[in-house]
């Protein structure tokens, strides 16, 4: 193994409560690594290692012989992309015509505008746009700080580009710093459960109440799809995500409810009362808003597994703001320092989402951690994840100036499952999965289908 995926393995291992990494149970492989300023392949094989091993911890609760995981570091760096091709049909395209970077009158600023309401913020703060072109006229009239506040307090998602170093002294950048990379704790005693934990499908009957959205949440709850978990994802009426649907929907079930309607809220009630997990991305504070913070969600669901994320951090004061993977991209530096690496005259982020990827994985593993305290010890589990704070394990790890990678190759249909997965959409062929533990394989039983398919019922168990 890599000495860099070592020490990043290291630091999410025993963010999970754990000391001494098992590197006796893992076998890394592959060749080939992303090209970047900073080890994006090295966090995608931590990640995913971090995943299994923490399946082969659940499977070995009782002590024997611990399953022995192997992770494909080629495979794990592409699962970081897009994993699926399309066979007679195209995917649409994953951003917004208005999203992107912008020069300012002192610097750069990203505007996030995929969905229609951030959109329809950034035109009703700068007017009406027909294209990039007309909105980087008026963008550039602004500076950097003072667009990134307007647009923020119209409703919409923005970040300016700040360095590295700007970032840690940031308040906000100072108060990730003291956060854990995962802030796990033990909640209140409850039965233990009777799941059968069976080694080809360690996940069959466990119930996962999934309420996430683009992309670490369901990048999460597709990872223990692939275990066989039984995942049912909530979306509310009107809410798509055409540009990753067919990314991170595949095992899972999707119906739509509305928390804010007493019928919807009741049924929302009884699907949380039979879950094992559940899987959020609310923004701090919103679900307690709604009437569902963590003491009424443990009263509903005793012993619940429940693990959350937002973009920017537990504390400090953008804690409850909106964010994605490539807004705190340019707020903490990695986009500032890609710039300046490759001396670019544009900003130049990570070459894939890593932020989302790597932190979804992580939250896959707290999960499989929290079900391993409930079975061991009767207790629930709660785990707070955020985009920033992973961000912070890439930024204290950069490579060193003009660090030589080994490209990785194109992909062949030696990567790829021969069987053709029939999408919602159309077949296509999907990427090989990177991990496999001994006995165990990562399948996905349902095909990627669209949002609002399903009804919000758990299957029969």
């Amino acid at each position: 193994m890599n000495p860099l995926t070592h020490t990043l393995l290291d630091a999410i291992w025993q963010s999970l409560g754990h000391r001494a990494t098992p590197a006796d149970q893992l076998t890394v492989g592959g060749d080939g690594a992303l090209t970047s300023a900073f080890p994006v392949t090295e966090l995608a094989t931590a990640a995913w290692a971090a995943a299994g091993l923490a399946c082969a911890e659940l499977l070995n609760r009782d002590g024997g012989s611990a399953p022995q995981v192997w992770v494909d570091q080629r495979l794990a760096s592409l699962w970081f992309g897009w994993t699926l091709r399309p066979l007679g049909w195209t995917l649409p395209g994953a951003w917004d015509a208005l999203a992107g970077d912008y020069a300012t009158a002192d610097g750069w600023i990203r505007l996030h505008t995929n969905a229609p309401h951030h959109r329809q913020a950034v035109e009703r703060l700068l007017g009406p746009v027909r294209d990039k072109g007309t909105l980087a006229e008026k963008v550039l009239s602004w500076k950097k700080t003072e667009l990134e506040q307007a647009v923020i307090e119209a409703g919409g998602c923005a970040a300016e580009m700040r360095t590295a170093e700007e970032w840690q002294t940031h308040v906000q950048g100072k108060s990730v710093a003291l956060e854990p990379l995962i802030h796990a704790s033990l909640q209140p005693e409850a039965p233990r459960p009777g799941w059968p934990l069976p080694t080809a499908r360690p996940l069959q009957g466990v119930r996962v109440l999934d309420l996430t959205r683009i992309i670490a949440g369901p990048v999460a709850t597709r990872f223990l799809a692939g275990l066989g978990a039984d995942v049912l994802r909530i979306d509310p009426y009107g809410w798509d995500e055409p540009g990753v649907e067919h990314e991170v929907i595949v095992g899972k079930r999707c119906a739509r409810l509305s928390l804010t309607n007493a019928h919807d809220r009741h049924t929302f009630e009884q699907l949380l009362k039979s879950a094992d997990v559940i899987v959020h991305g609310y923004r701090a504070g919103a679900l307690e808003k709604l009437g569902y913070g963590p003491e009424e969600r443990r009263a509903l669901a005793p012993g619940l597994i429940d693990v959350c994320l937002n973009a920017y951090g537990w504390s400090g004061p953008w804690r409850a703001r909106r964010g994605f993977d490539s807004l705190v991209q340019m707020s903490c530096g990695l986009a500032a320092t890609g710039m300046r690496r490759q001396g670019a005259s544009l900003p130049v982020p990570l070459p894939v989402q890593a932020l989302d990827h790597a932190t979804g994985y992580l939250m896959a593993a707290a999960v499989l951690q929290g079900m391993k305290q409930r079975l061991t010890r009767g207790t629930g589990y709660c785990a707070r994840l955020s985009l920033a704070r992973t961000a912070q394990l890439l930024l204290a790890h950069p490579y060193p100036q003009h660090h030589l990678q080994q490209p990785l190759a194109p992909v062949t249909a030696a990567d790829e499952n021969p069987a053709c997965e029939l999408t919602h959409w159309g077949p296509a062929q999907r990427l090989n999965a990177p991990l496999s533990l001994t006995g165990t394989a990562l399948q996905w039983a349902l095909p990627a289908t669209a949002l609002g398919s399903a009804q919000p019922a758990w299957l029969r168990r």
